[in-house]
């Protein structure tokens, strides 16, 4: 599974969750995406579950993806 990052804003949210929650980083990314579902904010809940799949991603020690 190859991560799409669509913005600087994007990564850098989702460092800043792994630096401050470490190995529970990517469970405060789905509790802020529940937050904004439940308010109705469906912009923000999609930014919070791609930083959800993102840090499963930089967290991981296996390549991704073709390795060339």
């Amino acid at each position: 599974m190859v991560t799409f990052i669509a913005s600087r804003r994007a990564l850098d949210d989702a460092c800043q969750l792994i630096d401050h929650f470490g190995a529970d980083a990517g469970m405060e990314a789905a509790v802020r995406a529940e937050g904004a579902r439940d308010k109705g904010n469906v912009l923000r809940f999609c930014h919070w579950r791609q930083i959800e799949r993102m840090i499963v991603t930089l967290a991981s020690d296996e390549p991704v993806g073709t390795i060339h």
